[in-house]
């Protein structure tokens, strides 16, 4: 049912393409993709986030940042995003798309944002990182 997964945050380089590519390894027949509100467009992954997603074995050496767009959002089966806050930015930009439109941490302590670890401290980006994981373990078994 839920084949094309978008997932959302604010730069596209610390939260979203490292749980795509988590989703992506757990998910393989699924086609998943990542963007940003507000992205920092044609970056690669956040260094902090890169080296923690690598240790995992994926692969975020050839994502590039994207800015978020309407034909991505109607194209998207299911999207899902950091925090309350996108989810309502998501309706916005798409009111149609909010039905389909769930936090990531909706599976975690009964529904939790995932907060943003940009420029903050290796033990943040290690906390992020771990709760991308549970998170998208979480999407993985229900999806």
């Amino acid at each position: 049912m839920f084949q094309r997964i978008l997932v959302v945050c604010t730069g596209n380089i610390c939260r979203s393409p490292v749980a795509a590519a988590l989703l992506a390894n757990a998910l393989p027949d699924r086609q998943i993709e990542s963007a940003g509100l507000g992205a920092l467009v044609d970056h690669g992954v956040e260094p902090s986030a890169r080296a923690l997603g690598e240790a995992e074995g994926l692969n975020l050496a050839s994502h590039q940042a994207r800015q978020l767009s309407v034909e991505m959002l109607h194209t998207a089966d299911l999207i899902l995003v950091m925090s309350e806050g996108q989810r309502r930015a998501v309706g916005e930009l798409a009111p149609e798309a909010m039905g389909k439109t769930m936090r990531l941490g909706r599976w975690l302590d009964g529904g939790r944002d995932i907060p943003d670890p940009y420029r903050k401290s290796p033990e943040a980006f290690e906390h992020v990182h771990q709760l991308l994981k549970d998170a998208t373990g979480a999407w993985a078994a229900r999806l």
